[in-house]
Formats: structure tokens, C-alpha cells, sequence
């Protein structure tokens, strides 16, 4: 099976809802290309020869292998490095003949140079195939573009070609046994090395280390006499094999047993006196791993995707071939019934993902020339800022939809398989286990939650005047005069209740003292300096999560309209969507007003 071919949805995405020509203005500048392409157009067919090609290895050949990865395991801890399992290492193998660690490469270090977009559809497919193996692949790429963008190009020019010849890869270093999701609480030491330019002797430890053992490390660290909190951190690159220390240079304790992801390595990760870089300038180091922070949590919401999508194929080809009561069970009314809602959020989470994809794939371009050239031009100093507004309202949000979404649909998997469903013989089981470990890294849907409502609380509070007047701007009647067609004006309306809605949890939390009996004072609404802020955002903290899922359900409708203003054939999806969520608003807004 072929999981670009094969699937209508993805070639419609594919073509449909990624903006290829400003994708590519930002990555070719004259036709024909150095590799001979002469239109945009051919750009694209190749694009998509790519898209298929990782889409049929990752069906036909990586899949297979899934089951036995996840019994097999990622590997063993020897002599301090981890050594992958011959089945990982056969994935390698297979990923370094097509060429997959180098596709986001510069082509002047044996790379592809292709844009994030055609990468990401890649990583779907892989995800669907397994997961855990996915997640060892990507972090090649991820170690890779931080080199690229944060290093000097004397490290660029070592250490890309290995990655892209698959010899080594890395991983990102923040957890600590007391510092969590309280990252400025780190313990991890820095001093510098006399003599030695941006040189440090790296103390300390980092847990649950995906991948740990890959060969570099951008670990967080303190350096000695720096403040604490996260404005005193700093970035380094540690690499396992350094000519300045003998043996390795930091050592992996272990690789955890956990519930699932059995085919990735999670490591404790040991640094005593290990020789690391440092990255940029002292203390920015937080800065600096919010890239791959943000990066990552992209990342999880399509190995989400991609997961999701196998355990419902798997779960509905079950369906339809098991009989019970004369027919097959996808036939029985609730199942069918359950089947659809299911697909519907399925669908409906894949559109919003592949939007997001444009929009990450243009900032990250963007950011990377900003950070080398120091200018943009006015037209992509536009681009820059749209693209990055929408990457930072769509992490979070592709991050706590995906991971819930996954766990959430992998459990209905196992109960449409039943008794089969718990048995180990069957792939339902290892996909609800791999479904867990997306709740828990890169911030679980707690911290996303959070940074979720901080953002639309920040944007509020910049201009609470204009909050209130773009709510007013949503009410239906307005598309009306505008003479907006059904799609906009049920996008409208579930704009308005949202605003509405919310508007009222703000006055009830942050309670502005107002007396609403005296017009004139109603306009104290409309200055944030009017609101308690420090004392009502706790118990605005409780609907953090409900809040996240409003938006996560408005951004997924959003785009589910403009893609059935493309192709009208795709405003079934949408119809189905607002039906599957409607009553979602209904019961948030109703906790809103009784918990508080």
C-alpha cells in the first residue's frame, strides 16, 4: 500500500491546501532550477514523486516491520552509547538509501534542499507506518536544521554531511529528575574552559531523553553564577565523540522501559566535565530551544496524525469483515453512527495539520535567512509575520488536539476489535500504548492548555476595546449585510457564542469593578487596567483546557470552510464537522457558567 497514492484525501491536500507558489518563491528563485525543473509546475509533480515515494516505502516496507520493532525494542546501552536493534538499523538503512536524513539538507552539504512541506507529508506516511520509528528518523532532521540555524558554519560544514549520510543524529536535552515542565529549575552546570573560546565543562544529568545516544546534544545548562530562572540558561552542543576528551564525552545511563514506544530510545543521559559548545551568547539559551521546542510540538501533531489514521483503518477493516448478527459490525447502527463521528475528527484534524504545515514551512524559511542575512525584504517581512502569527496560534493547539484525539481514538479502536482488541497478537493494543507518550513530551496538553489561553489573554489584553468589537463584527447578522454565503455565517455565529461567551468568563474571573447600572461605566470594560488580573487568572487556569478545545474546534472549522470554498466536494466534511462539534460548545459553555 502506497500511503500517498492510495489515499484521495492526501493527493486533494497535497495539491490543494498548500500554497506551492508562495512556498516556492521562497526556496527557488529563477526557473529552470540548478537541477534542471523548468516551471513551478514540474516543481510541484516532483514534489509529489517525492511525497509518493516515501508514502510507498513507508506502506510497503516500514509497516511490516512495526510489529517486530515494538517486540524487538530500539536497541541496547553499551559502554555508555546506545546500539540500535537490527530492525532499527535496518530502518536506517532503508531511510539512508532514500535519501530521507538529507531532505531538509542544503544541497551544498549533500542535502535535498527541498521545502519543510514535502518533508512533513513524508513524515505522516512514516508515522502511520510506526510511530516510535518515525521518531528516531525525525530526529535526524531535527538536529540538522538546528545546526543550520544556530551554529557556526565551521560545525555546519562537519557535522550536516553525517547527519545526511545517516552516521549520526541527535537529540534535545531539558528534563532533569526535579525539572520537568519547570524548566528554570534546572540543576545542570556550565563553566567555562580558560583559554578555550565558547568552550564549557558541562555537570549534570537529563532523563527521559528521546533518542539520547544519537551522537549530539543541545542541552540546557546553567552557567555558574548565572541567575536562576530561565533567563539564566544557555544552549550547548555536546557532541558524544570530541578530540578534546578521551572516551565518550557524556554517557547514556539507560534506555527506559516504558508502556509503549518500544521501538525509540528514551534515555538518562549522564554529563561529567563533557566538553560542550556554546550556542549563541550566554543566558539566550531558552530562546534558542524554543525553536526546537515548537518545532517538535509541530512534529508531534503529525505523528499524531499519522497514527490515528492507522489504528481507524486497521479498526474499520476489521469492521466490515466481522459478522455478527448477519451482518458486518461497521453495518450495526451505533457503530456506524460511532464510525463516522470518529472519521469525521480524523478528517477534520488532518485539514488543520496540513494547513499549518504552509504556514510553518514559510516562517521557518524566513527565520533562518533573518538569523544569517539580517534583513528581509518588505514582501517577505510580511510573509514572515503572517506565517509566524499562525504557527503560534496553531501549535499548541495541533499538539493538544493531536495527542488527545490519538489516545482517544485508539481506545475506540480496541473496542470495535473487542476481545482481539486486548490481545497482543493484534496492532489495536500497541497503538493505544505508542498513543500515551504524545500526551507526556514536549509539554503535555496541560502546558499546552496554558500557553493556548496566555496567548488569547495576551492578545486581549492588548486591546480589550478591540476584542469586544471584532465580537460584535461575528454576530451572524453582520454576514448577512456583508452577504456572506452558509459557511460563513455558521463560521460567523460560532465565532459570536465564542466571544460572547467568553467575554462573560472574563468579567466573571477578572472581575472589573464596574457599576453596570451607570452606562459610563461600562466602558470600563474596554481598559485592561480596570481588570484584576493577578487575582481572577487562577480561576480563569481552571477552563484552560476547555478553552484550548474551543479553539482547536474553531481553527479546524476555519479551515474545513476554505478548503469547501476550493472544491465544494469538501463541504460534506464540514458539514459533518460543525455537527460533530456543535453540541462540544454547547456543554463548555454551560461548564463555564456553573464552575466558578
Amino acid at each position: 500500500m502506497n500511503f500517498h497514492d492510495d489515499f484521495k484525501d492526501y493527493k486533494w491536500l497535497f495539491r490543494n491546501a498548500v500554497d506551492w507558489d508562495q512556498v516556492i518563491d521562497l526556496y527557488y528563485k529563477e526557473f529552470p532550477t540548478a537541477d534542471g525543473i523548468e516551471s513551478k509546475e514540474d516543481l510541484i509533480d516532483f514534489f509529489e514523486d517525492i511525497a509518493s515515494a516515501v508514502g510507498d516505502w513507508a506502506g510497503e516496507s516500514l509497516a511490516p516491520l512495526a510489529r517486530k520493532l515494538d517486540e524487538e525494542g530500539a536497541g541496547i546501552v553499551k559502554e555508555g552509547r546506545t546500539v540500535p536493534s537490527e530492525t532499527l538499523q535496518k530502518i536506517y538503512d532503508q531511510a539512508k538509501e532514500l535519501a530521507i536524513f538529507g531532505m531538509l539538507g542544503e544541497q551544498k552539504h549533500g542535502g535535498m534542499g527541498l521545502p519543510a512541506s514535502v518533508y512533513m507529508f513524508g513524515f505522516i506516511y512514516m508515522c502511520r507506518a510506526d510511530i516510535a520509528a518515525a521518531t528516531q528518523i525525525g530526529f535526524y532532521s531535527s538536529i540538522l536544521d538546528m545546526i543550520e540555524r544556530f551554529c557556526e558554519d565551521k560545525d555546519k560544514d562537519r557535522l550536516i554531511p553525517l547527519i545526511v549520510n545517516g552516521d549520526i543524529s541527535g537529540s534535545m536535552n531539558l528534563t532533569e529528575p526535579g525539572a520537568g515542565s519547570d524548566v528554570g529549575s534546572l540543576s545542570t552546570t556550565a563553566e567555562k574552559i580558560e583559554g578555550e573560546e565558547k568552550l564549557y565543562k558541562l555537570n549534570g544529568s537529563k532523563i527521559f531523553i528521546t533518542n539520547g545516544g544519537g551522537g549530539i546534544g543541545f542541552v540546557l545548562a546553567r552557567v555558574k553564577g548565572d541567575k536562576p530562572g530561565l533567563e539564566g540558561i544557555s544552549l550547548f552542543m555536546v557532541e558524544q565523540d570530541h578530540a578534546g576528551k578521551e572516551g565518550n564525552n557524556f554517557e547514556v545511563v539507560k534506555n527506559e522501559e516504558k508502556l509503549g514506544f518500544h521501538g525509540s530510545f528514551t534515555c538518562e543521559v549522564l554529563y561529567e566535565d563533557s566538553i560542550g559548545k556554546l550556542v549563541g551568547e550566554e543566558s539566550e539559551g531558552f530562546q534558542y530551544m524554543l525553536h526546537l521546542m515548537n518545532e517538535a510540538r509541530i512534529s508531534v501533531g503529525l505523528q499524531c496524525l499519522g497514527a490515528i489514521e492507522a489504528c481507524m483503518a486497521y479498526a474499520r477493516e476489521y469492521a466490515e469483515t466481522r459478522t455478527q448478527f448477519g451482518k458486518p459490525v461497521i453495518e450495526l447502527p451505533l457503530l456506524k453512527r460511532q464510525f463516522e463521528d470518529w472519521e469525521t475528527e480524523k478528517d477534520g484534524f488532518r485539514a488543520m495539520m496540513v494547513d499549518t504545515i504552509q504556514y510553518f514551512d514559510m516562517y521557518q524559511k524566513l527565520d533562518i535567512k533573518k538569523r544569517h542575512t539580517g534583513e528581509l525584504t518588505k514582501e517577505e517581512e510580511e510573509i514572515y509575520d503572517y506565517s509566524l502569527k499562525w504557527v503560534r496560534r496553531r501549535t499548541p493547539l495541533v499538539k493538544y488536539y493531536g495527542s488527545e484525539t490519538f489516545t482517544m481514538l485508539s481506545t475506540k479502536a480496541i473496542q470495535v476489535l473487542g476481545g482481539y482488541g486486548f490481545m497482543k497478537e493484534y496492532d489495536a493494543e500497541r497503538w493505544h500504548r505508542d498513543s500515551f507518550a504524545p500526551l507526556l513530551y514536549e509539554g503535555t496538553s496541560q502546558i499546552q492548555s496554558l500557553m493556548c489561553m496566555k496567548d488569547l489573554m495576551k492578545n486581549i489584553m492588548k486591546n480589550p476595546s478591540k476584542f469586544f468589537q471584532t465580537m460584535m463584527y461575528s454576530h451572524p447578522l453582520g454576514g448577512i449585510i456583508n452577504g456572506a454565503d452558509d459557511m460563513d455565517r455558521i463560521f460567523r455565529g460560532l465565532q459570536y457564542d465564542f466571544k460572547k461567551n467568553f467575554a462573560s468568563l472574563i468579567v466573571k474571573t477578572l472581575k472589573p469593578e464596574v457599576n453596570y447600572a451607570n452606562p459610563a461605566e461600562i466602558a470600563k470594560l474596554f481598559n485592561a487596567k480596570n481588570w484584576m488580573v493577578e487575582e481572577g487568572f487562577s480561576k480563569l487556569m481552571v477552563h484552560a483546557e476547555t478553552i484550548c478545545q474551543t479553539q482547536c474546534y474553531l481553527e479546524t472549522i476555519r479551515v474545513l470552510r476554505l478548503h469547501a470554498k476550493k472544491d465544494m466536494n469538501r463541504k460534506e466534511l464540514f458539514d459533518r464537522y460543525v455537527q460533530l462539534v456543535t453540541p462540544r460548545f454547547e456543554g463548555i459553555y454551560s461548564d463555564w457558567k456553573i464552575r466558578l
